[in-house]
């Protein structure tokens, strides 16, 4: 991840999976509260870590996605299980996240912008040069997992400074100035899309553009 690792018990990571779930399922509506420092600073060692079984939801949203954005399954599975472990860590909403990789990158980790914006969340390394170096430095911006926890970590701290998660959205997208939220708007509306998906209520798996 993002920060220095450090290991953590198995107890504490099935009661973070559990937390995500419930999360999920009890609220529609997105939410990011202010993250413990030292838990945002924290990652698990690829060795250490016992990923938890994933729930029916995040089995729907990657059967979803893979389909729609027309991405290998298991990769697509790895995607998910990262967007949802980076949310718990850093107090995002899970399907948030994967809302901002959907419209940022269409689940293409190797996807580039013209002004730089690198892997899935689409991550500008020299806006973000101290983080993006304690993650690796700008290679690691093509390993999808240090990308999203990178990602959720930028999103979290721009929701918590600018008060709102229109407004920290807005931002994330360098669109502070535009006062019709149209980049909010389009994560949130893709947001209740997967919303849908992850309640069991939307079969259809096309690219929509």
């Amino acid at each position: 991840m993002v920060p220095a690792l450090r290991q953590r018990s198995l107890p504490v990571l099935f009661a973070s999976a559990a937390t995500a779930t419930l999360l999920l399922l009890a609220a529609d509506d997105a939410y990011a509260p202010e993250a413990d420092p030292g838990v945002v600073a924290s990652c698990i060692p690829e060795e250490t870590f016992v990923e938890a079984p994933r729930d029916p939801a995040q089995e729907l949203l990657a059967r979803y996605l893979s389909r729609r954005f027309y991405v290998a399954g298991e990769a697509t599975e790895r995607m998910v299980g990262a967007a949802y472990r980076a949310a718990s860590e850093v107090g995002l909403d899970p399907l948030l996240v994967l809302a901002v990789i959907s419209v940022e990158s269409s689940f293409n980790p190797i996807a580039e912008s013209v002004m730089g914006a690198k892997g899935l969340m689409q991550i500008i390394p020299r806006f973000h040069a101290a983080k993006v170096s304690a993650a690796g430095g700008e290679e690691a911006l093509w390993d999808p997992e240090r990308n999203i926890e990178l990602g959720a970590w930028i999103l979290q701290e721009y929701v918590h400074r600018t008060g709102t998660l229109v407004a920290g959205l807005q931002f994330y997208n360098g669109a502070f100035a535009d006062t019709s939220a149209q980049y909010a708007r389009k994560v949130l509306a893709e947001r209740a899309r997967l919303l849908q998906v992850a309640h069991g209520r939307t079969t259809v798996a096309m690219r929509e553009d």
